[in-house]
């Protein structure tokens, strides 16, 4: 039949997997139809549902990389008929919640709100404590477009928050792929996945960033299955294949494949606050909560946190919207607590 058809045919499936590659050569033609890239999908529901959802929806919405057209339309479809009986106000809810129950539904995650790891309106690169000067970083970058870096250091100390403001410089879309994300029990679908993703962030001219790259690039020597082996193989051929910004992190550095280090084109070090930096954070932030600049005393305080990192103060202003701080003194206090919980923080002995 697909030999000897004189009728011009079309044939349509949802997966080239489970086809005969005897079939697949005899078609003239092939080709994938994927979910769109960010911006399209931002013109998409635009388009589509430009009246229900504003601006800043329509890009927090976008940014689900598993939003098919056909979703979109059909959401829009059933808010527009119900519109009148729900009223204009309530149509952009009722849109959301069609599209999320579709998705866990499809078996991805649900829409979010508030996306707990965008960057926060404050975010300055000089507030991280790095042994390189990270806004030269990003001007080389933008001039260079491509390069291969690897962010290290404790939790907390910004290195995700970093690549989110780097894809901002670059004037990219941002493509993040979490270790729940690439990582699968059946064999050889890890590698699929990874492969893809370096697919995906070449199509989009995205900034690919893998967090927790250490799930992927384990020393092989110490590999105990192939399939540990073959991952590690898999990650570095997409890395020296991939022409764009590639941005992985981890928090453990040690263990890491000695081949893998040597591809990556800087290896950048992040570490706990300074103490001038944890002021200066200390002073924006009791900007940013309305509260009164803090004196000397809080100063002499905060300098003595020496596991403080961004992230302590990001959990402390979320802390902010069912605890309220109304004062820069709770504030520090709430900064120490954070800091005494953490596993290994040695504490100050002595006089100040």
């Amino acid at each position: 039949m697909l030999e000897e058809n004189p009728v011009p045919t079309l044939w349509l499936s949802n997966s080239l997997e489970g086809l005969d590659p005897a079939f697949v050569r005899r078609f003239d033609m092939v080709f994938e139809l994927p979910v769109p890239p960010k911006r399209q999908r931002e013109r998409i529901l635009q388009a589509n549902c430009g009246d229900l959802l504003d601006a800043r929806s329509i890009s927090r919405i976008a940014d689900v990389e598993f939003l098919a057209p056909a979703v979109i339309v059909k959401a829009g479809s059933v808010v527009r008929s119900i519109r009148d009986a729900i009223g204009h106000k309530n149509a952009a809810a009722a849109f959301e919640r069609l599209i999320s129950n579709t998705l866990e539904a499809q078996g991805h995650r649900p829409l979010v709100q508030h996306d707990p790891s965008g960057l926060p309106e404050i975010y300055d690169p000089g507030f991280i404590h790095a042994d390189v000067d990270l806004a030269a970083v990003a001007a080389g970058l933008v001039a260079a477009r491509s390069g291969r870096l690897c962010l290290y250091g404790p939790p907390g100390t910004g290195k995700t928050a970093y690549g989110r403001w780097l894809a901002e410089q670059l004037g990219v879309p941002l493509l993040v792929k979490r270790a729940s994300d690439l990582k699968s029990k059946w064999l050889g679908e890890s590698e699929k996945n990874i492969a893809k993703a370096f697919r995906e962030a070449q199509n989009e001219g995205a900034l690919l960033l893998i967090d927790e790259v250490d799930s992927f690039l384990q020393d092989r020597r110490g590999a105990q299955h192939n399939w540990e082996m073959s991952e590690v193989n898999e990650m570095l051929t997409q890395m020296e294949s991939f022409s764009g910004v590639f941005v992985a992190s981890t928090n453990l550095m040690e263990g890491l494949d000695q081949a893998a280090l040597r591809r990556f084109d800087l290896k950048v070090m992040f570490d706990f606050l300074r103490a001038d930096q944890a002021w200066g954070l200390l002073s924006r932030h009791c900007e940013g909560l309305g509260l009164q600049q803090p004196l000397p005393e809080e100063q002499a305080r905060i300098s003595r946190l020496v596991s403080l990192t961004p992230g302590d103060f990001a959990a402390v202003v979320r802390q902010h919207r069912f605890r309220p701080i109304t004062s820069a003194t709770a504030l520090v206090s709430a900064l120490e607590a954070e800091c005494a919980v953490k596993h290994g923080t040695n504490r100050a002995i002595g006089f100040l």
